[in-house]
Formats: structure tokens, sequence, C-alpha cells
């Protein structure tokens, strides 16, 4: 019989994977819950994961594609900008999901014992499903205009897994300084605005480095998601590889990911008590 004790007074950052792993089936139970209960009691159901990436793809073509008119070389414009919103789009959701995900979960928090990390990550297998319908449309679309994939599509997983883990890594951060300052709350709608338009996801990441001196580069790519769609758009639309910047994006996913795991673990031991 599996016996668990929790010891309040035990000290250390370790992450205890074996315990994570232990508790994997209240993982998929929460991710199977939040799939159901998020369309539920809605008249269009599961067709509104394809109206959101539509109706933003719409806009995308009407202000960039018509109206600014960016230069995607030899790339159709709503394939372009469907490439970089499927990235973006599960960025975003995992990030605004697992940012209030301890707050929605403070009952069950408060009552049973369980690694709380648990609640965030399993906010990245919900976030699959609108990523999944965002790379549909991206062949879609690929059908449509004709267009092959290059064999940079190999290296699609690794930039697959970057983009879990970015947006795994600033949802963690969220959930964790939520608990202690509900300020984060605010931060988090922000953010997913604010970066749509600081991502290169309507507009080649090329646009802004042509017109931005060495340090403001630097700064650009301190965004995670610049460098994981350069990639995305390399490994489906076979365009130019990831600038020598885009090593600064992923430096600073793997900083974040690892520091969030840490400052969450630190947070876990008072987390009951200030949920």
């Amino acid at each position: 019989m599996h016996k668990l004790v929790v010891d309040a007074n035990k000290k250390g950052l370790r992450l205890n994977l074996k315990e994570l792993f232990q508790y994997k089936d209240l993982f998929l139970i929460l991710a199977y819950r939040d799939l159901r209960v998020r369309y539920a009691q809605t008249a269009l159901g599961l067709i509104w994961v394809f109206i959101q990436p539509l109706a933003t793809l719409l806009i995308f073509i009407m202000v960039f594609g018509r109206a600014i008119k960016v230069d995607t070389g030899d790339v159709p414009y709503p394939l372009f900008a469907i490439s970089g919103m499927a990235a973006w789009s599960y960025f975003s959701f995992v990030l605004a999901q697992a940012g209030d995900s301890i707050i929605s979960a403070q009952e069950m928090v408060k009552k049973i014992y369980f690694p709380r990390l648990v609640i965030p990550l399993s906010k990245a297998v919900v976030g699959l499903v609108d990523f999944s319908i965002g790379l549909f449309l991206v062949v879609v679309l690929m059908m449509i205009y004709g267009f092959t994939p290059s064999i940079n599509i190999i290296y699609f997983p690794l930039f697959l897994i970057m983009a879990m883990i970015s947006a795994l890594a600033v949802g963690i951060w969220m959930s964790a300084l939520t608990i202690r300052f509900r300020d984060f709350k605010h931060v988090v709608p922000f953010l997913v605005q604010f970066g749509l338009y600081a991502t290169p996801v309507g507009y080649p990441s090329s646009l802004v480095m042509n017109n931005l001196p060495d340090w403001a580069n630097v700064l650009y790519y301190l965004n995670p998601m610049v460098g994981v769609i350069e990639g995305f758009r390399w490994t489906l639309l076979g365009q130019q590889p990831p600038s020598v910047y885009s090593l600064i994006s992923f430096s600073i996913i793997i900083i974040l990911f690892i520091s969030s795991l840490f400052y969450f673990k630190k947070v876990e031991r008072i987390m009951a008590d200030v949920v």
C-alpha cells in the first residue's frame, strides 16, 4: 500500500519528479476535465475552435497582408500568418490558463495534498487541441496554394517542444506569482495582447531586424517566442533558418523554465495558506 508522508518542516528546493509521475492520473483527469468544460453549454461547441483562429487570420490579412502589404517572399500571406498563429495561439492559451490555474483550483488545493505543479502542467495538454487546429489550417492552406513542406519538417518536433517549454515556463512563473500578488491576474491578459504584436506572428522578424540597431535586436529576441516562431516557419515553409539571435530566445526559454520550477517549489509550501 502506498504511504504518503507530508513533512511541513522539510527544507530544500529539490524537484521530486518521481512524485510528479505518481500523480499522472490526476494530471490526465484535470486535462480531460478542462477539455470537457471548455465549450460546455455553448451553442456552437467545438466550432469555436475554428472560429477564433480564422477571425484572427482575417484581421491579419486585412491589416498586414492588404493594408501594410508585408513582404513574405514566395509564401502566400495567409499561409505565412497562420503558421505563426499556430505557435502563438498555443503559447498564449497555456500562459493564460496556467497563470490563473492555482487560484481557480483553490478549493482542491486547500483540501488535499498533491504536487501543485500538476495543475499548470495539465494546461499544456489542453492547449494542444488549439495547436492541432492551427496545424490543420496550415495543412489546408498548403493544399490550396499547392505548397510542399521542405525537408526541414523533420526538425518540427524540436520547435514544438521549445514552444511547450516556453509556454509552461512563463505560465508556471505567473501561476506562482499570482498566488502572492493578485496584480498578476491583470498582467497576463496584457502580456498576451502585447506579445501578439511584439512577436513575429503577422510579419517576418527580418522586418524588425532591418530597422533596428543591433542592441535593439538583442532586446527583441529576449522574447522567447521570436526564436520559436522563426523555427516553426523554417520547418513548415522552408523560409530562412532562425537567425543567430534566436540563441538568445532559446537561452531565455531554458532559464525561465528552470527558474520557474524552483520558484514554484518555493511557493508551494505556503500555497494552501495564502491561496
